[in-house]
Formats: C-alpha cells, structure tokens, sequence
C-alpha cells in the first residue's frame, strides 16, 4: 500500500520507517527543508536506537522517501496519517491542534479516490470530529474516512514497539477504512496482535487513559517511597511484593525523580482538561500533576540535605540529563529541575549524558558539560545519577571514589545497593531504601 506520513517527528519518522519495512511504500513529509535534506542524507534528527540502519535499509530499497512536497504522495496514497506536534498549549494545559487542523486543510484539497485518513498524533476527544468537518468543507466531494490510530511508543524501544506491539487500535464507523488498517498492519497478524476496533471518540480515548494510568502508577511508587524512607522499610522491596499481584504487575512502579518527556506530562494535563470541560473532572490525575512537579525539585532538596544543608560553592557531578535511557529527549526532564535548583543554592555542575547533551544546552544554563563520566566526576564533592543509562551501572567505583573530592553519591534511580556502596567506603543515599 502507499502511505502518506505528515511529519518527521519522533511518531511520523518511526511509524513511517517501520511501514515501509512492513513492505508498504512510504513517503515522509515535512515543511522543515532543513530536516528533509539532512534526511535525505541520512542524518537522522533524533536518537533512537536501530532508527538509522533501518531508515538507510528502507531507502536503499525505495520504499521510504522524504519530501518537502505533500501533493504526488497524496494524492497516491491508501492512507495519509497525521503525525503532527501536538504540544500544551501555553495557558490552560489543553493540547495545541493548530498542526493538525492545518495538515488536515492541506490533505483535503489533495486527495483522489477514497483515502484513509489517520490521526497518529496524540488528540483531544473529539479531534477527529473537526478534522472530518475541516476536509468535508475544503472539499466537498472527497471520499474518505478520518480513522483514530493512537501510538504506544516508547523512546528507546520504539522499533520493537511498533513492530510488537500489545494492541493495534483502530477508532472508526467505516468498515472500508477498517479493510485498510488491517492491511497496513497486516505483517502483525503473524504475532496475533490483538486489533482493537472501536468508536474514533473511545479510540482517543484510550491513549490518554493509558499514558495518564502509568503516570499514575509511576507517581504511586514514588510517594511510597518517601513513605518507605520515614518508616524504615524499602521500596524496591515494597515494588516486588505488589508488582507479582496480576492484578497490579510489576512495569512502572520503580522509584525516581518524577517521570518526563514527550508524552507523560503534556497528556496527562490535556486528559485533565477533558475532564474539566466534560463536567467530569480527574481528581487522581489532577493530584499526580500536581505531585510529579513538586517531586522533581524536591530531589535537589534531597542533594542538598545530604550535603549538610548547604551547597553554596559546592561542585556537583549529574550523570544522566534524558527524562529516560536510549533517548536524547530533554522534555519535561527530572533534571532540568534539578539543576536549576541547585543553581540557585550556589552550586556548580558538572554533567554527561550519552546521548543529550546538545538538547540540554539548549535548555540549561552555566553547566560544564563533560566527555564522559569520569570527566564530570573528576573534582566534584557530590555524584549524583540522574537517568539509568546501562553504562552508569557498572561505574569503576575505586576510580569514582579518587576522582571526588569527598565520596558521596546521591542514587535517584536505586542502581546501586546501600550496602554494596558503604562496603566500598561511600557515603551513599537512594530513594526510598531504608535499609
């Protein structure tokens, strides 16, 4: 089938890639001609592991393409899925869908034959409502049905995601549009992926029920944490002994600074927004924005307890600046607060991240950002791991412990034990670990 991706973000430029390895001839579109020409190259302009070799794999074999030009790739196209930002909206927290609306203007004066019109993008209940009312009053006579498809992605195992995911949802009336979901998604049949087929409004639905339940379940575990830690108990203990229930499972109920990103919090404000203007509002969601926030500054409140109260003119080490491992994605990161707090009371920072390091300084301010770990290390008085990257797991702890100048470490992500540490001559605090 031919497919039409509008954008080249993180959702159009994997969804697109894994199409076109399913054996669908894609094209990507996007109005940034400086993001289409470094694609063309074979500059990929996100990190994502396996992304590139399978983006060079799927062009060399024409099946994946890049354009500044939506009309041939439309106008040919079975399906033509919308993959656009939807960012918060400054202001009221609702989701920005003037990227849609105007892809969805775009599409409409295009498309010939009947099309299949996808949103991929996270939207609003009701979205897929208006971007039928816009193509229907652009152009009168389209045959097309507007089709719900929410993704599941999560950065650093988007590939395996997109190729094995859980569910595939579809939200349409349409059963010609749903003929053509199905044989887009026909390679995962051999899986036996469940195809959830539903109302588009449900199908909007689920995504931020389902972005907003993990939140949930990540802001749970962190406020047992801090319980764990005034009565002398361990939450990585408490995780396992509730995660074994089926009921509850084990995924997203580790400890941390607060969770961050692409998806997290901007969906959870928009879910809480729907409710609001729904006249049902969101009370646990509403609490766990709330909670999250406070969560991530209160983690440099945590530095700075451990270090006597007092930080001024202290020299702070941070490994790890992701919201998460195998992504470059600075958004909404546990970080970012982090080290502005610690700014503020006087220290200096020094910081590595595998992967980035350019997205933090456009973001951060005054940090020295270092070669390597060891770097970031060397003549600090306090270590303190941020983002779990696997290479900060088996640290040369006897080279960490020369290189600070005091030996302190300051774990917010409980990669290493308590005891292992103290063994090796460290003064050592986690999250929620008592003992």
């Amino acid at each position: 089938m031919r497919v039409a991706m509008i954008g080249t973000g993180y959702v159009g430029l994997v969804s697109g890639t894994c199409f076109a390895d399913f054996g669908h001839i894609v094209t990507c579109i996007d109005k940034d001609s400086s993001k289409i020409d470094a694609l063309n190259s074979g500059e990929i302009p996100i990190y994502e592991p396996g992304l590139q070799e399978l983006v060079a794999e799927n062009v060399a074999n024409d099946r994946l393409f890049f354009s500044t030009d939506a009309s041939d790739a439309i106008k040919q196209a079975d399906a033509v899925f919308i993959a656009v930002g939807t960012p918060t909206r400054r202001g009221d927290g609702h989701a920005d869908l003037s990227y849609v609306y105007a892809a969805a203007e775009e599409i409409a004066g295009l498309i010939e034959g009947f099309t299949v019109i996808v949103t991929k993008s996270t939207v609003p209940v009701g979205t897929g409502d208006e971007v039928e009312a816009i193509i229907k009053k652009t152009n009168p006579d389209a045959n097309f049905a507007v089709v719900s498809n929410p993704e599941f992605l999560r950065e650093g195992a988007a590939i395996n995601d997109f190729k094995r995911p859980d569910r595939v949802v579809v939200g349409t009336d349409s059963e010609e549009a749903v003929e053509v979901m199905r044989e887009l998604y026909r390679p995962l049949y051999l899986n036996e992926t469940p195809i959830i087929v539903t109302r588009r409004r449900t199908s909007e639905l689920i995504k931020y029920a389902a972005n907003a339940f993990l939140a949930v379940k990540i802001t749970f575990i962190n406020e047992i944490a801090d319980l764990c830690e005034k009565v002398g108990a361990n939450v990585q203990e408490v995780s396992r002994g509730i995660g074994l229930d089926n009921r509850i499972g084990s995924k997203f109920l580790h400890a941390g600074p607060g969770y961050g990103g692409s998806c997290f919090p901007k969906d959870t404000l928009a879910l809480s927004r729907i409710g609001t203007e729904a006249n049902s509002p969101l009370k646990i969601v509403d609490s766990v924005i709330e909670v999250n926030a406070a969560r991530k500054r209160r983690m440099a409140d945590k530095v700075i307890s451990f270090m006597g109260g007092d930080v001024k003119g202290k020299t702070i080490a941070l490994l790890g600046l992701a919201f998460k491992p195998n992504t470059d994605d600075m958004r909404d990161a546990p970080s970012i607060d982090i080290v502005s707090k610690l700014q503020e009371a006087g220290a200096s920072i020094r910081a590595y991240d595998p992967a980035a390091m350019g997205e933090a300084g456009h973001i951060m301010k005054d940090v020295l950002f270092c070669d390597g770990p060891y770097h970031a290390i060397e003549n600090s008085d306090v270590l303190v791991i941020v983002t779990e990257w696997d290479q900060f797991r088996a640290l040369d702890l006897e080279r960490v412990k020369s290189l600070l100048n005091t030996p302190k470490v300051v774990d917010l992500r409980n990669i290493y034990k308590p005891d292992y540490m103290s063994e090796r001559g460290f003064e050592y605090t986690s999250i929620g670990r008592a003992y």
